[in-house]
């Protein structure tokens, strides 16, 4: 039997087809109240003046999490301290033989979302980068197979935030049921009952916990001073926050 260094020598990679491997970021902020996405608009071949996702061919020296965080920090000028607190995760594969017109080409798409995140940055191979609302996609055509990724993207997201407290990474360090519930309804795109909110909410245990401070003023209506709270150390929600259809759908 050949050993593994004799093996490794006499290796031809080039017997096989090539087959590169490149990141797509969804990345989902909220800003003025609206769920939106981050969109560039190429500037180059294939698909050149289309929408895409920020995203781009993986380097020899990368890990497929450090090439996402680098094409984000591109598209958003983040520093590496923000960039700590953006939530990044792996989201799905595509390689379907003809996505991309120039070669096989994989893309292990990964999702982020934080709160605040700056004004985009055309990175070097992009004309314009935006943030837009999710509710104006429609009127947008998107390079390779995008949407489709969206999509996954944004059914994703969704889905964590009903059994994952990762809604509170779209808030700062400190935050009102209130502001945790519009965060909600901001992503899922329709309204809760306030009251029926703060109650699923403070029943979950490690979800959030008290700061044992309040804000300094009442609503916009007057009223008592909302109390602010924290994320607590669950990492999954027991019972789950599931969104309106899908808890008629299990009574």
């Amino acid at each position: 039997m050949v050993n593994e260094q004799d093996f490794l020598a006499a290796y031809d990679p080039r017997a096989y087809p090539a087959i590169a491997v490149t990141v797509d970021v969804v990345a989902l902020t909220i800003r003025d109240g609206a769920l939106h996405l981050l969109l560039i608009r190429r500037g180059e071949q294939p698909y050149a003046g289309h929408w895409a996702l920020p995203g781009g061919f993986v380097r020899p020296d990368e890990d497929l999490a450090g090439a996402a965080r680098r094409e984000l920090a591109e598209e958003t000028g983040l520093g590496d301290d923000r960039l700590g607190r953006v939530h990044l995760e792996q989201l799905a594969s595509y390689g379907a033989p003809e996505r991309d017109p120039r070669m096989r080409i994989v893309s292990v798409a990964h999702l982020a979302f934080a709160p605040d995140l700056p004004d985009a940055a055309a990175g070097t191979d992009a004309d314009e980068a935006v943030w837009l609302p999710v509710s104006g996609l429609a009127n947008r055509e998107l390079a390779f197979d995008h949407r489709q990724i969206v999509a996954d993207g944004l059914e994703r997201a969704r889905s964590k935030l009903e059994y994952t407290p990762l809604a509170t990474r779209f808030l700062g360090p400190e935050f009102t049921i209130g502001e945790l519930r519009s965060v909600y309804e901001t992503v899922w795109g329709q309204p809760l009952h306030a009251g029926n909110f703060h109650r699923k909410v403070l029943s979950v245990p490690g979800f959030v916990e008290s700061t044992g401070a309040s804000t300094e003023r009442g609503g916009s209506r007057g009223g008592p001073r909302a109390r602010l709270y924290r994320a607590g150390d669950a990492q999954l929600l027991h019972p789950a926050l599931l969104r309106p259809a899908r808890e008629e759908a299990v009574r």
